[in-house]
């Protein structure tokens, strides 16, 4: 008997977690895989799962695999995956919550820090042969206030390294509960208004999409930092090159766009205060291995479940 197959939208897997599906056969879609891809991978494979890695998977895709009956997500963010089709057709859809956590609030700590401090702008200026000490003036963090909206398994670990930095937090999200001391549930129109800093750590919703925007960017401080490292739909993208341009935003570090790949001419490039990365903020061996075996259980779980429900009914 042959066996059941596991589509990876992705072109690799880590070995850890490989050795959790031993049991089933693995197919790789690639590293950029578009819905056809998928479709034809699917029709081909017929196969019971599929773990996301890149791409999307929406109702033809499921439709293309008769017998899917898990969608696992290879990290925390699902809004890749069509979940009212996939509730409609019967498929459950997990995601390995928190399995790269500590990767996000490090690549947005450092984000935070290298706008703060310019650290991209003058290590270009000393590579250049200047040295502008008696010009350049950063900015301490120490004391002043950052905004946080959402306070999940990743804004809860950036939380805690700002209050190590001597940060005031504050922070918004409905769903969360028993916060630490050091986090301060605030409305959405407080975090506008009082951050010297803002970090974006919730999922994209259609309710938040384009968040930032040019009314809300208006109420913030001026000379606010803003850092993104959640979903790029979050962010009206050229209301914020314009705040950027006029100082109303002192500096973006952003690690994740409106459309990835980012592509040639988009204009974020080139522009001075933008520090930008391409959505590696996850991306760490250490994730790498937490994320594929936390999408490798996660899916497991659910089949094993579902198998004991059959033999038992």
């Amino acid at each position: 008997m042959s066996q059941a197959t596991i589509l990876v939208t992705g072109a690799d897997l880590a070995q850890q977690a490989l050795d959790l599906l031993a049991g089933y056969e693995i197919v790789y879609a690639g590293k950029t895989p578009t819905e056809d891809d998928l479709v034809a991978l699917c029709r081909q494979h017929k196969p019971v799962a599929i773990i996301v890695r890149y791409g999307k998977v929406g109702a033809a895709v499921m439709d293309a695999a008769p017998g899917l009956q898990v969608i696992s997500k290879h990290g925390s963010g699902t809004d890749t995956i069509d979940k009212g089709a996939a509730q409609a057709r019967g498929i459950e859809v997990v995601a390995a919550v928190g399995a790269n956590a500590a990767a996000v609030a490090e690549q947005a700590l450092a984000l935070l820090l290298a706008c703060a401090k310019s650290v991209v702008q003058l290590d270009a200026r000393m590579h250049a042969g200047h040295w502008d000490k008696a010009t350049h003036k950063s900015l301490e963090l120490g004391g002043r206030t950052v905004g946080l909206v959402g306070l999940g398994a990743i804004g809860l670990r950036f939380a805690r390294m700002a209050d190590a930095l001597g940060m005031r937090v504050i922070g918004f999200d409905p769903y969360a509960k028993n916060l630490p001391d050091y986090v301060q549930a605030v409305p959405l129109d407080t975090i506008w208004r009082e951050s010297d800093a803002i970090s974006l750590h919730c999922p994209l919703t259609d309710d938040n999409r384009n968040l930032l925007n040019a009314a809300t960017l208006a109420q913030c401080q001026r000379g606010v930092i803003v850092v993104n490292t959640a979903r790029g739909g979050l962010i009206d993208e050229a209301a914020l090159l314009a705040a950027v341009r006029s100082g109303q935003v002192r500096a973006a570090g952003l690690d994740s766009f409106a459309v990835e790949p980012m592509v040639a001419g988009h204009p974020f490039q080139g522009e001075p205060h933008f520090l930008l990365s391409p959505h590696i903020g996850g991306v760490t061996s250490d994730a790498y291995v937490n994320m594929g075996v936390g999408a490798a259980q996660n899916l497991l779980a659910v089949l094993a479940r579902r198998q004991g429900e059959t033999a038992s009914a």
